[in-house]
């Protein structure tokens, strides 16, 4: 089964997330403990909000 292209362009901006988030996670060991707290918020609503993305794409179609 073909993919469309807006498929293609969902799963790249996927890749550049976690590639934005490796290169986060290099940062973090020279944070102090304020920064990393800011830091863990941000990415904490994030997370929120790709749960909610998941849980959008796991629903059963009727």
């Amino acid at each position: 089964m073909p993919v469309s292209g807006e498929l293609i362009r969902a799963m790249n901006y996927v890749e550049d997330m976690t590639t934005t988030l490796r290169r986060i996670c290099i940062y973090i060991p020279s944070m102090n403990s304020d920064e990393r707290q800011r830091l863990a918020e941000a990415l904490r609503a994030a997370g929120a909000a790709i749960n909610a993305a998941v849980a959008d794409l796991e629903k059963v179609s009727t």
